[in-house]
């Protein structure tokens, strides 16, 4: 029998017959491995554990414990509950069915609106076929054949995703499992009885494709995991999710608000939540200034050329707003700030002796999200970055990737974050520019972050269409994580714009160019922090750091006067002026989580003292106003966090 040889994570090489297949494999490792072993990855492939190995090859198991595995048990898991639907209702049609972040989800086709109950019924219905262990068995097929078989279905959906494939290129492939065929690559995990706790969360409207032009469908949303305790954990994870769901306690906390019916995905900030927007602003700023930024402001739209020499009309173009016609000449709102950036660098000849330049602007854009996709401040239309653009030397390019590294992980660590994850991005399918230039910037870019010590990922084709990047991803209270902080190589725009500068040679060079934001976007960082602190925000970015509370009406006056002394050293007070009893007013303002309130009566204004309460952790006794004042000063100014 011929023989071919295995190359283990390790390092290790073992051989192995000719078309032994993953599960093999795992099996002479141990029994408990190929157990647990859901999929496999072959060459940087991940593939079924039914793969057959007949060549010589890498070779990685992954079990729920990995990514990857996973990401393979939420997608076989979407396609049981696609059984169980096509067997409870056989009029189904199915679009897509996907393994998300955390869990999957199905877009589904049938004549009857879906209730809670009904997610019950096929929760129940998925463990019965759970049961009966029916293997995913993949078959590759033609475009034609493929086509005939969905046609017999009736199932335009998948037809419509068929006509899309190349005939050539792309290979087609089916899965069976018991008598339900689906159009999918895979992979999947050996069997249904691999998926042993499921819950269906939710189920929601939604357009096919995420477009409100196409036939709204249902969107089944579930999570599964082969241990009872990981769903009941899950479950509690959702419980508190829920009670810090931005929209939620944006409501609660009247922070901001979204009209509909006066354009979708664009955000209302309410006088609280502008406040705790322009204590983020402020920071931004100053701490900019600090670090050697200038502030720039820029229109809002600009002429077609801009975007047609930027690319974005090419690579961008769906994301981006209808043209206006202007004087006869098309207009459009700015989906990014760089063209503007450029345009005030060309006013004038620079020297090398002017580089680096650092230039940053809290600059709104406008983008296209179809209507499926907005939610809260996390996905909107309307937006405002935290943009910088930085111009630079060859010479300079690592020393200014890593000093906007250190600037990045200042500002996140200011607001709280301090688990980061770091990843370089890299060159996409769809890019502009020589494979050497990208090669040349992801090594700046890899060296920037040795030189750091900082361990990283690698993102394979997830760079910009003209450069790669660094992106950090923050894990916020619940253990999520978000991608913040990004840092761009740019060596298309400085070409397309003919950007110059003249060397210490005297003659022209092209400057390097970085893109750069801390936060992302103002909007969606706002929504990240308030479910990161559940609206119950430390003191220094509290919308209302302080409420004042009379005893009864006969204290006002000496509580409109810690008011205003409270107001006078910059600390943002209310006065509570409700004819109501002061056990109502603590119980509403412990509601409205503001970090401290101040109570008056007749023994604190004899005194002049305040008796202070702190959120969560109730009365703390009195203090004279000049103690308290300088108290939360220090808290303020240190951005001191509680929670």
């Amino acid at each position: 029998m011929e023989k071919i040889k295995i190359t283990f994570p390790d390092g290790s090489v073992k051989e192995f017959d000719k078309g032994i297949t993953a599960f093999e494999v795992a099996k002479s490792i141990s029994n408990r491995l190929a157990d647990e072993a859901l999929v496999t990855k072959i060459n940087g492939v991940v593939r079924d554990l039914s793969t057959q190995i007949n060549n010589d090859a890498t070779f990685q198991i992954f079990t729920f414990d990995n990514p990857e595995g996973k990401h393979t048990y939420w997608h076989s898991t979407s396609h049981l509950m696609a059984h169980a639907v096509q067997s409870i209702y056989p009029e189904a049609k199915f679009g897509v069915g996907p393994a998300i972040d955390a869990g999957f989800y199905y877009d589904i086709e049938i004549n009857s609106n879906l209730t809670d109950e009904d997610l019950v019924k096929i929760e129940k219905k998925m463990m019965e076929i759970a049961s009966q262990k029916n293997p995913f068995k993949r078959t590759e097929l033609s475009k034609n054949d493929a086509i005939n078989f969905f046609k017999k279905k009736g199932d335009n959906y998948k037809l419509e995703i068929l006509s899309e494939l190349d005939d050539k290129a792309e290979v087609i492939s089916i899965y069976d499992e018991g008598d339900f065929t689906d159009l999918c690559i895979g992979p999947h995990v050996p069997d249904t009885s691999k998926i042993k706790f499921v819950k269906l969360l939710t189920v929601s409207g939604s357009y096919w494709r995420g477009d409100e032009k196409n036939k709204q469908m249902q969107r089944i949303y579930g999570i599964s995991f082969p241990k009872k305790k990981m769903l009941d954990d899950y479950l509690l994870f959702l419980e508190e999710a829920k009670k810090r769901d931005h929209r939620k306690v944006g409501k609660h906390l009247d922070l901001f608000s979204i009209h509909e019916e006066a354009g979708a995905g664009l955000i209302y900030w309410h006088p609280k939540g502008s406040r705790i927007r322009n204590t983020v602003e402020t920071f931004w700023r100053k701490e900019h200034l600090k670090s050697g930024y200038d502030l720039l402001y820029s229109p809002h739209m600009g002429k077609s050329w801009l975007w047609e020499t930027s690319g974005h009309l090419d690579f961008y173009k769906d994301s981006m707003y209808s043209p206006m016609s202007i004087d006869d000449q098309n207009y459009y709102v700015k989906p990014m700030n760089c063209p503007f950036h450029i345009m005030i660098y060309k006013t004038k000849l620079r020297s090398y002796r002017d580089l680096p330049l650092r230039w940053a602007e809290l600059g709104t854009v406008y983008r296209y999200e179809k209507s499926g996709v907005l939610h809260g401040l996390l996905r909107v239309r309307g937006f405002t970055q935290d943009d910088a653009h930085i111009f630079c030397t060859k010479d300079q390019i690592e020393d200014e990737v890593i000093e906007v590294l250190r600037f990045s992980k200042f500002i996140l660590y200011s607001f709280g974050f301090s688990d980061l994850k770091f990843f370089i991005a890299t060159k996409p399918e769809d890019a502009v520019g020589e494979d050497s230039l990208w090669e040349k910037a992801t090594s700046s870019l890899k060296n920037a972050l040795a030189r750091e010590n900082v361990e990283y990922e690698i993102d394979e084709g997830g760079g910009a269409f003209y450069g790669p990047k660094i992106d950090i991803k923050i894990k916020d209270a619940l253990n999520r994580e978000w991608q913040l902080s990004t840092i761009q190589f740019d060596f298309n725009l400085p070409q397309r714009f003919d950007m110059k500068y003249i060397g210490e040679d005297g003659k022209e060079h092209q400057p390097y160019m970085v893109h750069r934001a801390l936060l992302g976007s103002i909007e969606r960082f706002m929504g990240i922090l308030i479910e990161h602190y559940g609206g119950a925000f430390p003191t220094w970015l509290a919308p209302v750091q302080v409420a004042v509370l009379a005893v009864s009406q006969n204290f006002m006056e000496y509580a409109e006067q810690v008011r205003d002394v409270l107001a006078k050293n910059d600390i943002i007070a209310e006065l509570d002026k409700r004819n109501e009893k002061i056990g109502y007013k603590i119980r509403d303002w412990e509601m409205q989580k503001v970090p401290y309130m101040l109570i008056v009566g007749e023994k604190e204004k004899e005194s002049g003292t305040v008796s202070v309460r702190q959120h969560k952790l109730g009365d703390k006794g009195s203090l004279s106003l000049e103690e308290f004042i300088s108290k939360i000063k220090i808290e303020i100014d240190n951005k001191l966090n509680h929670n």
